[in-house]
């Protein structure tokens, strides 16, 4: 029966999104091939071989983190901040995808700091969230006190516990993204969620825009963030299968 369940809310899910996302696809798709036709009939010296390995180049180019800037390119993706970054998003398991070594020794190097990196990160998660559960609980236990009904103050804390994580990792990030990456606020709310469940997708990513200027302690504070706020939505998710179970 839970197989069937888990299957039939797959089932769902692909459905709504295919209903949603594929007329966009269809609409991308045809937009690209008529630029792609108007390009090469308006600039007759363009071979369309040429033509698509330089598109593969320049999408391999920007996977790696460089981008065009005029006659120069831009690099800093591989720099201290950006392999830092790159390191907690291995380890969390969050993969967004949109950066990955290109050498031989980066990916075998890759392959053993997750190996080790992936446990000491869940242990660290692990404590993160057992001091979490321990201030909820000691704060439960002096409002008990109070209201002399453990009911009453276990729900109370409970409940300020779950507002107050909304607010610190989901509900005001966003606005801190708005002003450094330029999103709309439902924008970095998405990104807030994707990043802290660890589904990570790689659509939205900090610091990644070459025409912005980021403080030196911008990736840094996300980094932190992201772990805090990783232990406080592995409670809400634990919360959620005791529910289901």
């Amino acid at each position: 029966v839970l197989l069937v369940a888990y299957v039939g809310y797959v089932g769902l899910g692909a459905g709504v999104l295919q209903a949603l996302e594929r007329p966009a696809e269809v609409r991308a798709a045809q937009h690209l091939l008529q630029e792609h036709w108007e390009l090469l009939a308006n600039h007759t010296c363009l071979r369309g071989p040429a033509l698509q390995r330089l598109i593969e180049g320049i999408i391999q180019a920007y996977k790696s983190g460089v981008t065009l800037q005029g006659n120069t390119t831009s690099l800093g993706r591989w720099d201290f901040s950006g392999s830092f970054f790159f390191s907690i998003s291995a380890i969390t398991t969050i993969g967004y995808g949109n950066l990955s070594p290109s050498t031989v020794a980066g990916r075998i190097f890759c392959i053993m700091f997750a190996l080790f990196g992936i446990p000491l990160n869940l242990v660290l998660l692990n404590e993160i969230g057992q001091l979490m559960l321990l201030g909820v609980q000691h704060c439960a236990h002096r409002i008990e006190e109070v209201f002399h009904s453990q009911k009453k103050a276990s729900l109370l804390i409970k409940t300020i516990a779950l507002v107050t994580g909304l607010l610190l990792f989901l509900l005001l990030p966003p606005l801190l993204f708005s002003d450094k990456e330029g999103w709309s606020y439902e924008e970095g709310f998405y990104y807030s969620f994707i990043t802290l469940s660890t589904i990570g997708f790689g659509d939205y990513v900090i610091g990644m825009n070459p025409d912005r200027a980021y403080p030196a302690w911008y990736k840094n504070v996300i980094s932190l963030w992201i772990l805090f706020g990783m232990a406080w939505l592995a409670l809400v998710i634990k919360l959620c299968i005791n529910f289901l179970e």
